[in-house]
């Protein structure tokens, strides 16, 4: 446990949540957690269309399991406590954001694309292009995030 006074606020807020308050988190976090995986079963199928090279069983885990990840992490980023540092953004926040955005269009892009039976050759290197390094950002927001509440880390 950290000695900031900041870190043992957060540590007595927790503690003094309600049960059922808890146990709403955790729903919450399994719910986005199979929105991820959802979105990756979706992207790795539309890949698995477009190239047979994408067809693997662990090529198809992995995705899922990338989607589950970052939407497990990277959509309920703790809040900056030192958010008022100066800068109009906080940039784990804009990494979350900009990641959430790049996963959901290449899942919404998947998701058309075989509802419709459309396969232009460009799509599924734009869902590649766009599903990894979304579902990367919003894991490496998440987790810089925790880290940064839990070491009571400025920025």
């Amino acid at each position: 446990m950290s000695t900031t006074k900041f870190s043992g606020a957060i540590d007595t807020a927790i503690e003094r949540r309600l049960p059922i308050s808890r146990l709403a988190h955790v729903v919450e976090r399994v719910g986005l957690a199979m929105s991820g995986a959802t979105c990756g079963t979706f992207v790795a199928a539309q890949l698995a269309k477009a190239d047979d090279a994408f067809g693997s069983v662990a090529f198809i885990a992995s995705m899922i399991l990338f989607g589950i990840a970052g939407f497990y992490l990277g959509i309920d980023i703790p809040p900056n406590p030192f958010a008022s540092r100066g800068r109009p953004v906080d940039p784990v926040e804009l990494l979350s954001a900009v990641g959430t955005f790049l996963a959901a269009i290449a899942a919404l892009t998947s998701v058309y694309a075989m509802v419709f039976d459309v396969l232009p050759p460009w799509l599924w290197e734009f869902v590649a292009g766009a599903w990894l390094p979304g579902v990367l950002m919003q894991i490496v927001a998440g987790w810089i995030g925790r880290l940064r509440l839990e070491n009571g880390a400025i920025g």
